[in-house]
């Protein structure tokens, strides 16, 4: 075949070729399937461009097939993404604190049931029994390390999610990042915490370091605003007052950890 015919064949391919491939890239990768899935809001996918949800999860080694437990889920955004890829063949803890967002995400679940049936959401501590000693893959947080440490609830925290974790078994933290030379004092008030810190409470609990991944690095963040991480995207805290500046800087710059229980 000459290249101009070569050429021809080419680009005569249909287009229900190309919807096969991409189908069947999906399939055989159930974490960019679960993030493309069609039950999720609008709202949310626009945040994928600030939270590159596939590349974290990929980072963090979570599987379809594995236990996982996220904490702190609050509204849904991530669980419109584990869910579905745990559905079928994993096992789904959304380790939910008592209080405000309780009964909200509660509410979220019953919003579709056809794909959050099978979370099992677990207050916290309530009934943190619930989830058995040693039995989990992979606990997540996202975003809230540094409320347990303006509340002071870190060490009993990262305990609880060693003990769940199986021998081997993964932590991954993303949270918004506090420049290792800025005042920790900025911890109790910014919503920033410093990678030092996540390290040492993460240590203290019994966990090894494993890595980071800069792949929720924003450095157009100063992390030095009027009123903390929340001046940026999405609470805007400022409402309209240099709106747009915000808006440009985008979501917090974040680290991305990864932590790993000993096997003795």
């Amino acid at each position: 075949m000459n290249r101009l015919a070569l050429f021809a064949a080419l680009v005569t391919i249909p287009a229900s070729a190309v919807i096969a491939q991409h189908a069947h890239h999906q399939a055989s990768d159930p974490i960019a399937a679960a993030v493309a899935a069609p039950s999720r809001t609008p709202a949310n996918i626009a945040r994928d461009q600030y939270r590159h949800p596939a590349e974290t999860l990929a980072f963090f080694g979570v599987t379809a097939s594995g236990t996982v437990v996220e904490y702190s889920p609050s509204g849904g955004w991530y669980t419109e993404i584990l869910a579905p890829l745990l559905r079928d063949h994993g096992t789904f803890y959304a380790l939910q604190p008592t209080g405000g967002y309780l009964a909200s995400y509660r509410n979220f679940l019953a919003t579709k049931p056809e794909v959050y049936d099978k979370v099992k959401l677990v207050e916290y501590p309530d009934a943190l029994a619930t989830i058995p000693a040693s039995s989990v893959d992979t606990v997540l947080t996202f975003r809230n390390v540094h409320n347990m440490v303006m509340a002071g609830k870190e060490a009993a925290t990262f305990k609880a999610f060693f003990d769940m974790l199986k021998p081997g078994g993964t932590l991954g933290v993303v949270d918004h990042r506090l420049p290792e030379a800025r005042d920790t004092a900025l911890e109790k008030s910014s919503g920033y915490v410093k990678v030092s810190t996540v390290r040492r409470i993460a240590e203290a609990a019994g966990f090894e370091y494993v890595g980071a991944s800069d792949v929720n690095a924003n450095p157009k963040d100063t992390a030095d605003w009027p009123k903390g991480v929340w001046t940026l995207p999405p609470s805007l805290s400022q409402k309209e007052v240099d709106r747009d500046k915000y808006l440009a800087i985008g979501e917090s710059d974040r680290m991305t950890l990864k932590f790993r229980k000993p096997v003795k």
